[in-house]
């Protein structure tokens, strides 16, 4: 039989022979995508049921026709364009009475469904309160906010009409004060008004104002999108499959028997959502292309909240950019004190380089070196920094500039916190306890679930323990340097915890000698270090997170801080290495080797940012994503590995104070 001459031209059905590993790796990947839509389905609508509903009452006559009544207590502040009646704000009020609520998020019964699926993703209702670090997380409609925790957190809330970008940055804020006393509950009666409609630059701004990067999660959607297209083409039944799944998400996981919850745009938000998906990608992605460098809206939003509070971190951007030119204008030599010839834990002079690398951490300009101590073993910065190079180099780290990014981080360490807190358990059950180097007290205030009646003081030497104090993460907030504190504070803490911090000091033994001197007869000291001794240290090179240049002054290994703690009294009775171990080795060193090759283009402390500049950080992250991502699973192997076998790249050591 002649062949038809239309053959060609026709689609193959399978392109790949049934058999072979390439169409079963295809249908393998379809199967991935399908049970990871279901899943996700299936999660979303369980946290949907679990959101608390406020009564649907009739609107109220009287006060409500002039606006919503104030209540004793309690502000309502929405965003613009939307109206609240009096009852919904009075059974809000009532909810969060009833709750012991301080914060709560009303989510409008119209809430769209594409931002209803997104609220659903990052937030899981049935462990939101208890999450005390967890992120403020609201629709951006309207949230209820007791006038206590409004004060604490500087916020006037006369003549506030935020935008929804706005409303969210705020919530997020807000949580900080109240972090076991926040909530969600759906407003069946409540109405989100003109303020759903957002375009690529304001979902850019409101993604921004929560903390996440609107760029990458542009990218991320458009290569999920590829994904479940090729799917469908290779892959038939299968790929269809998912694809289909995907299409009627928001049916599936929205339109529950019996929820109040009813986005006005459910039905085109489900027949059209692959094109309304596509759209909103490449809406947002051109957004933040086009603002790359300059303050968006839901940032700059955010930025004018945290200055009616009174925060020092948003700082004029070309004041910050002077003083750095000014700093840099007579180089980094008087940065550096001179090299010493011994190693400062034993006098050996018996040292050899270990390291050399610059700040991979910032990118600002200068280079490191850390030597090792033939005899001890012990790792130190050499030449080390200088006061004044400790300043420039901590500067917009911690705070300023690169605060919200270091509050984000600390506050994702929940199980390390509580893993930290646990360890006393078999030993004593504290009354007090001081931790130095506590930040913002992120560790103290999720050690509260593990010890709630225990009182947490905290010292730092930067503003941040202020902001603890404020916050009710600590109790007592010291500023200044330890050892002038030791005096003060003699003998008034049972316990006393030192979690990544004496690395950072300029001299341990001194640190050791504070705490020796605060401590109770019989008090508890808690130490958690990098372990110098590490196998990834010598894998991955300049590239293993824990050197941590140019802050970490010190590395010690266990040996020498056992035999330190033993000559000031104390008797070790529990080391930890697996269990503190942190998993970040990998992924740590994707990201220092991304800031090698493309630093930030708009670091304040380099030249002005170029378009070349711009375009090689933006195709370094994009290329640097699937990097990211082996990472993060090579961590999760890596962790499992060392807590089964007490390895790893950090140690913890419990010690008590040895009766006078």
């Amino acid at each position: 039989m002649t062949p038809s001459p239309l053959r060609p031209l026709l689609p193959s059905r399978s392109p790949l022979p049934p058999g072979s590993s390439a169409a079963s790796r295809g249908r393998w990947i379809s199967v991935l995508l399908l049970a990871a839509l279901g899943a996700g389905t299936v999660r979303a609508a369980r946290r949907l049921r679990a959101i608390p509903v406020l009564p649907v009452t009739a609107p109220m006559a009287g006060p409500g026709a002039a606006g919503v009544p104030r209540a004793a207590g309690w502000r309502l502040l929405t965003a613009r364009g939307v109206e609240p009646d009096a009852a919904t704000f009075l059974a809000a009020c009532a909810h969060a009475d009833r709750e012991g609520l301080r914060v709560l998020d009303l989510l409008p019964g119209d809430l769209p469904a594409e931002r209803a699926l997104g609220l659903l993703r990052l937030v899981d209702p049935a462990g939101y309160r208890q999450d005390r670090l967890g992120e403020g997380r609201g629709a951006g409609f309207a949230v209820l906010v007791s006038e206590s925790v409004l004060a604490r957190a500087g916020v006037d809330p006369a003549g506030l009409c935020p935008t929804p970008a706005e409303l969210l940055a705020l919530t997020r804020r807000l949580k900080e004060y109240a972090s076991d006393a926040t909530g969600l509950v759906i407003a069946p009666a409540l109405s989100c008004g003109p303020a759903a409609e957002a375009d690529g630059a304001t979902r850019a701004g409101e993604l921004r104002a929560q903390g996440l990067p609107p760029g990458a999660l542009a990218v991320a959607q458009l290569a999920g999108l590829a994904l479940l297209a090729g799917a469908v083409v290779r892959q038939g039944r299968w790929g269809a499959a998912a694809a289909g799944l995907y299409w009627i998400q928001p049916y599936l996981a929205l339109r529950l028997p019996g929820t109040p919850l009813h986005p006005g745009d459910l039905a085109a938000a489900t027949a059209a959502r692959p094109v309304r998906s596509l759209r909103a990608a490449l809406r947002t992605a051109a957004a933040t292309a086009r603002t790359r460098g300059t303050p968006d809206a839901g940032g700059a939003g955010a930025a004018n909240l945290r200055d009616a509070a009174g925060d020092s971190a948003t700082r004029d951007g070309a004041a910050r950019a002077a003083a750095y030119r000014a700093d840099l204008a007579a180089g980094t030599d008087r940065f550096f004190e001179p090299r010493r010839p011994d190693c400062p834990w034993c006098g050996s002079r018996q040292l050899s380089v270990r390291v050399r690398v610059p700040d991979l951490l910032q990118g600002k300009p200068g280079r490191f070196t850390l030597e090792r101590c033939g005899d001890c073993g012990h790792v130190f910065q050499n030449p080390r920094l200088s006061p004044e190079g400790l300043e420039f180099y901590y500067r917009d780290f911690y705070d300023g500039r690169g605060g919200e990014g270091a509050a984000t981080v600390f506050g994702r360490l929940g199980a390390a916190y509580r893993g930290r807190a646990e360890m006393l358990r078999p030993h004593t059950g504290p009354a007090s306890w001081l931790d130095v180097g506590t930040g913002h007290g992120h560790f103290c205030n999720a050690a509260r679930a593990v010890w709630p009646d225990t009182r947490f003081d905290g010292l730092d030497m930067g503003e941040g323990v202020r902001e603890a104090e404020r916050r009710g993460w600590v109790e007592t907030g010291h500023q200044g340097q330890f050892p002038e504190f030791a005096v003060k504070l003699a003998g008034q803490y049972e316990v006393v915890s030192m979690y990544h911090y004496l690395e950072h000091t300029r001299d341990p033994f001194a640190e050791l000698d504070a705490a020796a001197a605060v401590l109770a007869s019989g008090g508890y000291l808690t130490i958690e270090l990098p372990d110098p001794r590490s196998r990834m240290a010598g894998l991955l090179g300049p590239a293993w997170l824990p050197w941590f240049q140019p802050q970490h002054q010190h590395l010690i290994p266990a040996a020498n801080l056992r035999a330190a703690l033993a000559d000031r009294g104390f008797t070790v009775l529990a080391e930890e290495h697996g269990r503190a171990h942190q998993g970040n080795d990998f992924f740590g060193a994707v990201a220092l080797t991304a800031t090698r090759l493309a630093p930030d283009p708009d670091r304040p402390w380099a030249d002005p940012a170029t378009q070349g500049r711009r375009a090689l950080a933006h195709a370094v992250r994009a290329a640097a994503l699937p990097c990211f991502a082996a990472a993060a699973v090579l961590d999760g192997i890596r962790t499992a590995v060392v807590r089964r076998t007490d390895g790893g790249n950090a140690y913890r050591i419990l010690a008590r104070k040895d009766q006078a």
